[in-house]
């Protein structure tokens, strides 16, 4: 009996300590040791990809974001879709549902709609998005072709977060928003040449367009 006991407290005050020493090792140390490398070797990334504006953080190149007006009356809820058309507009954010308390996108959790290509709730959102694009899009002397609205204008992506849009999407609304800014297209077209990123190892995936990246650059060359 004794014995048994004796064995019981051996394993007990074993398990006991390999317990502390794995929450030392695993909950402390190598969570520290890995954060300050990453720290050392990349700390853009290890803080978000944040991205700033006049020395503020405004957002994270890794998220998208919409660019609406400023509400008027907080509780009017369909002034918060009203986009601002000076800038460069992303895609769209349909996914999982909307969240009061997520005020810069509004989708519960990352996600896509998940509908299939026949239903019809998707066919009236590409439809009513492309109506859209082309309205928006359209300037004196310059008017959208329904036919040159990229996919990536009217759907969301995968994740219903992608920050960046196809430079065909970005090219689409260079006029408008010379336009809305006073600006020479020259200017704007460089904004986007300047802001497109290449394929990965210059194979993988495709051309992108940051629309924070760009937006900011757009708002430094306003204030100039």
């Amino acid at each position: 009996m004794n014995n048994s006991v004796g064995n019981t407290t051996r394993l007990l005050g074993a398990g006991l300590r390999a317990l502390l020493v794995l929450t030392v090792v695993c909950g402390v140390i190598y969570p520290l040791v890995v954060t300050g490398i990453a720290q050392l070797a990349f700390p853009g990334k290890a803080n978000g990809s944040e991205a700033k504006a006049d020395g503020k953080v405004v957002g994270s190149s890794l998220i998208g974001q919409t660019y609406n007006l400023p509400k008027k009356d907080p509780n009017n809820t369909d002034e918060a879709a009203v986009p601002d058309l000076k800038w460069f507009q992303p895609r769209p954010s349909n996914g999982l549902g909307a969240n009061t308390l997520n005020t810069q996108y509004q989708l519960i959790i990352s996600g896509a709609t998940n509908l299939s290509g026949d239903n019809e709730k998707l066919i009236k959102q590409v439809k009513d998005a492309k109506e859209a694009v082309v309205q928006d899009n359209s300037t004196p002397g310059h008017p959208v072709d329904p036919a040159d609205v990229p996919a990536d204008a009217v759907t969301s992506s995968g994740s219903g977060l992608d920050p960046q849009i196809s430079p065909a999407y970005a090219k689409l609304q260079v006029n408008r928003v010379a336009e809305r800014n006073h600006l020479d297209v020259k200017q704007v077209e460089k904004l986007v040449a300047d802001n497109t990123s290449g394929r990965i190892l210059g194979f993988m995936g495709e051309p992108g367009v940051n629309v924070l990246k760009l937006n900011i650059a757009l708002k430094e060359l306003t204030q100039k």
